[in-house]
């Protein structure tokens, strides 16, 4: 990817999001940050113009196709194309049993991260299969492998992700674009820093990884800045474990 290359990440206000636009700009890209949190958005995009970087935000609700439409339409408006975008953004939800989600609940987490990886996938492709090219890459999870006792519609979006992504390598490979998706294992973010999850529990997570630790948000976004810069052509409809070896055991 050369230095005009333009990258869109949503959910990119804090964790492995904000770590993956530092990896882009780091590789010379431009990058548009996206999230609903309009001030933490704009925090970080401030953040990386100051230190010389090509970078824009732009507030985006994953969950309104149309908003994602007008985003992708605005960014090929202003800098003629589109080349790499990785749809990150996602919440966990409430840790539970299945029997005992709610219908709200589950819809909740399935509108944010598969509804919204879908809608962001949709309209991304047709500029790159007009320009030939392309790179996507969506934010799986372990549990786009396995389930995860709590986690119902967690695990069940992340599967999604991942039979999205293979769907798209497949259909889109001969338009020259590259579709793969990342599976982190326990990241430290600010997604386990939840009042119900206390210190013991974090511990525990800790020993489920066989290197002993929790992974790093610095750690994903390498890989996911890898995939959308420096990977073979040949690399697509890939689910690519960033986990420790936690899919190992």
């Amino acid at each position: 990817m050369g230095t005009s290359s333009v990258a869109i990440v949503t959910g990119a206000a804090s964790g492995i999001g904000a770590q993956v636009c530092w990896a882009l700009a780091d590789r010379g890209l431009t990058v548009v940050v996206t999230d609903r949190d309009e001030a933490g958005g704009a925090d970080l995009a401030a953040q990386l113009a100051a230190e010389g970087h090509g970078v824009e935000f732009a507030p985006l609700d994953v969950t309104d196709p149309r908003a994602h439409e007008a985003l992708v339409d605005g960014v090929v408006a202003h800098h003629g194309r589109l080349d790499v975008a990785v749809n990150n953004a996602g919440v966990s939800g409430r840790v539970a049993p299945t029997g005992e989600y709610t219908v709200a609940e589950w819809r909740e987490v399935l509108s944010i991260d598969l509804d919204g990886a879908f809608y962001g996938i949709r309209a991304q492709l047709p500029p790159m299969v007009e320009q030939g090219a392309g790179r996507i890459v969506t934010m799986a999870s372990i549990l786009g492998q396995v389930g995860f006792a709590g986690l119902p519609a967690y695990a069940a979006a992340k599967h999604g992700v991942v039979g999205l992504t293979k769907q798209v390598a497949q259909e889109y490979a001969d338009a020259g674009i590259r579709a793969n998706a990342v599976g982190p294992g326990f990241v430290d973010t600010p997604l386990l820093a939840r009042p119900e999850l206390p210190a013991e529990a974090v511990g525990l997570l800790e020993q489920l990884h066989p290197v002993g630790r929790l992974g790093t948000a610095e750690e994903v976004a390498g890989v996911v800045a890898w995939l959308c810069t420096d990977a073979p052509d040949f690399l697509t409809g890939a689910y690519l474990p960033v986990d420790g070896g936690y899919l190992s055991r």
